[in-house]
């Protein structure tokens, strides 16, 4: 018999309820000046706590990885007090929970980081919009990190994880993918560096294997994830190259040497069919490299989340968009009940509207 997303799973350890994942969506919740995790989020993540998995939305390690307003971080001790009002709320809910920790390098402004300019591989301009306290900004040439820069933030990682592991946490998401710090080290047009850190394949994933090499020091390994998009192109300044599959190839495959929790692979943010560069079936290419827990991402529906399921290609299967306006995902999924519409004017507005206030199944009146 097919497996599909409603069947339990084994991560490591941890017994997963279902298959299911609620994917790591910016949501813009914490306005407080502390970027302080909040009651409401908590309310938030404890109504979708029948996912087999919950990653939260990425939550920054370091104020220079800050790169967007009223999100919350996990680098103070009022930000790991804040969020353990979320990890209870979920195990309260029988919930399992993992914190995404996040920098997001060039994808910042000058006016989020007390006027300096953000840190990067490089200079690099992603030649994006970032939403400031003044509303969105372009962003602006990044300064090159030095290497004291990059040790400090392999550390920031590493005190990221041990906070979330005091909040309250099951396990860590370390963010390298969606033109974020750690996928611009490992792209060759958003890292010009000629050191141990650019340059060659090896080179520019180093602050990968160095993260993950600073984490198993302090941490089960077991209770940590990764998650990569190698087939973004053209978006966050990103774009695929002739180096690319290699390079990913590479990575993931060394990261069998290592006894994670899973890789969150992402399927093709936007049209990738005529980059001849381009990975076009994220999932079933790196199915072939990697040993581990495979979770995949990107406009799943229950009827094409189990046919990944049932091929092998991955293990688990991540909802994001889904789950912003259906908190019982797993229990409409389960009885083909109709979806809640998600209201994309309040995805990122302060206050429960858009947010806490979608109705479970038995109280919807709106469905798509």
């Amino acid at each position: 018999m097919n497996k599909t997303i409603f069947d339990t799973y084994d991560l490591n350890g941890l017994q997963l309820r279902n298959r299911i994942v609620m994917a790591p969506m910016t949501r813009s919740r914490a306005d407080n000046e502390g970027h302080v995790a909040t009651p409401l989020i908590a309310e938030y993540y404890k109504q979708r706590a029948s996912a087999g998995l919950i990653i939260t939305e990425g939550t920054f390690i370091s104020p220079e990885g800050v790169g967007y307003i009223n999100v919350p971080a996990i680098y103070s001790k009022e930000q790991v007090e804040g969020w353990k009002l979320t990890t209870k709320a979920v195990h309260e809910e029988g919930g399992t929970i993992f914190a995404q920790l996040w920098h997001t390098g060039a994808m910042s402004h000058p006016d989020l980081q007390n006027g300096n300019k953000p840190l990067a591989p490089s200079s690099f301009n992603p030649k994006q919009q970032v939403f400031t306290f003044e509303g969105f900004k372009d962003t602006v040439e990044a300064r090159e990190m030095t290497i004291a820069d990059i040790k400090r933030t392999v550390n920031d990682f590493k005190q990221a994880a041990l906070n979330a592991f005091e909040a309250g946490f099951d396990g860590i998401e370390i963010h390298s993918a969606n033109g974020y710090l750690l996928q611009q080290f490992l792209h060759k047009n958003s890292n010009h560096r000629t050191d141990e850190y650019g340059g060659s394949i090896e080179n520019r994933a180093r602050i990968i294997f160095e993260i993950l090499d600073e984490l198993k020091t302090v941490v089960d390994l077991s209770r940590v994830g990764i998650r990569f998009n190698p087939a973004l192109h053209g978006m966050m300044g990103i774009e695929v190259d002739d180096e690319t599959t290699e390079l990913y190839n590479y990575v993931i495959t060394r990261l069998n040497d290592y006894p994670l929790a899973y890789i969150h692979l992402t399927e093709p943010f936007t049209d990738v069919s005529k980059v001849d560069l381009a990975i076009k079936e994220v999932a079933k290419h790196f199915r072939k490299f990697y040993k581990g827990t495979i979770i995949t991402n990107v406009r799943y529906t229950k009827e094409t989340a189990n046919q990944v399921i049932a091929s092998g290609d991955a293990d688990l299967v991540a909802f994001g968009t889904l789950y912003i306006a259906n908190p019982d995902l797993v229990e409409r999924f389960k009885v083909d009940a109709p979806l809640n519409t998600p209201d994309k004017d309040t995805y990122y507005t302060p206050g429960e509207k858009g947010y806490t206030d979608y109705p479970k199944m038995n109280e919807s009146s709106k469905s798509i």
